[in-house]
């Protein structure tokens, strides 16, 4: 390096690359937010219809925790959820979506594919039984996890 050389500017080009390591981390940051976001409702929501496609009414009763004081009783439960409830038989389901819902604070609704059918049919393998699949709304209340129909 002589006299008339300037000096390379190090100090410019660590400071873009700070600028890119922060933005990127900051995108980083609120992916992984959007993707975790609603984890525990979801997580719930499992817990519940596993319940259910293994037929075990009780626990899923349970886990729907009713508040105190509630019409919606055991025998409700089984008449909607149960092997010839309005829902059921519930043999698989897939959770297709999870958002808050407009005007709602404290509650996530979870979209749900049930079908009488295991494995979950699609339209391209199995047209047939991929008609009788039903898409079912559930709120899922953020504090306590208990479970509701929309209203």
């Amino acid at each position: 390096m002589s006299l008339l050389e300037p000096p390379a500017d190090e100090h410019k080009k660590s400071r873009a690359m700070i600028f890119t390591m922060t933005a990127a981390f900051i995108i980083a940051i609120i992916a992984v937010w959007f993707w975790l976001r609603f984890y525990p409702e979801k997580k719930a929501a499992e817990q519940f219809f596993n319940a259910v496609v293994a037929g075990d009414m009780t626990t899923a009763y349970q886990l729907w925790k009713p508040g105190p004081g509630s019409s919606y009783k055991l025998q409700d439960f089984i008449a909607d959820w149960g092997p010839t409830g309005y829902y059921g038989p519930v043999k698989s389901y897939s959770i297709l979506k999870a958002k808050s819902p407009t005007g709602s604070t404290t509650s996530v609704e979870i979209r749900i594919a049930i079908s009488p059918y295991s494995p979950m049919p699609t339209a391209n393998n199995d047209p047939e039984k991929s008609q009788k699949t039903k898409v079912v709304n559930v709120w899922v209340d953020t504090k306590d996890k208990s479970f509701s129909f929309p209203p």
